[in-house]
């Protein structure tokens, strides 16, 4: 695969208005077509799954290279020689307005596929399967959720771990203070920097943080879960050309075993920018959309 792969500012209103026109006239494959580039939704630190490495370098990680084998599926079926990868830097608040607008075409990160947002999006079957949970230190002297009563608690602007949260507050169940980082990076260095008493996230992003923070063996990870999610890639609703290549790839991967490759690569190796190993085996609800993969929505 010879794919030119750079990093997209965020920024051109004029732009963004025609991205939008023609995705919704012609299609994603028609809009890929006529310009022969295809913009991806990334992120900047959700190891493993999509992150730089530096400001100036493209995005790495598991969703990444699932979307990469989307993007070669594209070029077979439009016959085109190439195809010029742009990524453009989202969060989980402009996530979706974004790829509704045309400014994405995929975004490809860790977005839990939720009845509410297949209101507004659709998504691929479903590549991964995490649980909503907390990191804390161990010193903390936090051993279950119970004990974030009264405690302060780090989250992510716009994401379901905030809305869980609130929830478990509204109930009685956890009177905690919440804390709203911008990004999942923000959040850990508010439990870092002991702003925060616990961090609460997808325990395998919540993993891949410990593993790159200069001193991993000072924080541990709750067993108790808020709720299981899945992650699934997001794509424009009624493009229904787009969404089947796109469901038929990730598929595909899965059927063929080519996704426990890529399972192995980024949760059982090493991997930059420590060479830490997450050691995150795959648990039985991921070997389950595995086996029978799924878009179903929590």
């Amino acid at each position: 695969m010879n794919l030119k792969k750079r990093p997209l500012v965020f920024g051109l209103a004029l732009a963004l208005c025609c991205g939008a026109a023609s995705a919704q006239s012609g299609g994603t494959l028609q809009k890929i077509k006529e310009s022969g580039t295809i913009q991806i939704g990334a992120r900047e630190s959700q190891i493993p799954f999509s992150y730089k490495l530096s400001a100036d370098a493209a995005p790495i990680g598991f969703t990444t290279d699932i979307c990469l084998k989307i993007v070669d599926a594209v070029k077979a079926k439009l016959g085109l020689p190439k195809v010029e990868v742009q990524y453009v830097m989202l969060n989980s608040t402009n996530r979706i307005p974004l790829l509704q607008n045309g400014t994405v075409d995929l975004d490809c990160a860790t977005t839990t596929n939720s009845t509410q947002r297949q209101q507004q999006v659709d998504f691929a079957p479903s590549h991964f399967v995490t649980n909503i949970t907390a990191a804390v230190k161990k010193a903390s002297g936090i051993n279950a959720l119970a004990d974030l009563n009264g405690k302060n608690v780090a989250t992510v602007a716009g994401s379901t771990s905030i809305q869980l949260l609130r929830g478990a507050r509204k109930s009685g169940n956890i009177e905690a203070n919440e804390l709203p980082g911008k990004d999942t990076s923000d959040g850990f260095l508010l439990l870092s920097t002991g702003r925060a008493d616990a961090y609460m996230l997808d325990d395998v992003q919540l993993a891949g943080m410990i593993a790159n923070a200069p001193n991993p063996g000072d924080y541990k990870i709750l067993k108790e879960s808020l709720r299981q999610e899945p992650y699934g890639i997001m794509l424009r609703k009624d493009d229904p050309q787009f969404k089947a290549l796109v469901d038929e790839t990730v598929t595909g991967l899965m059927k063929s075993g080519a996704i426990e490759q890529l399972y192995a690569k980024w949760f059982l190796s090493p991997i930059p920018p420590k060479n830490a190993n997450l050691n995150f085996p795959m648990t039985d609800a991921v070997r389950e959309i595995y086996k029978n993969p799924n878009n179903k929505g929590v």
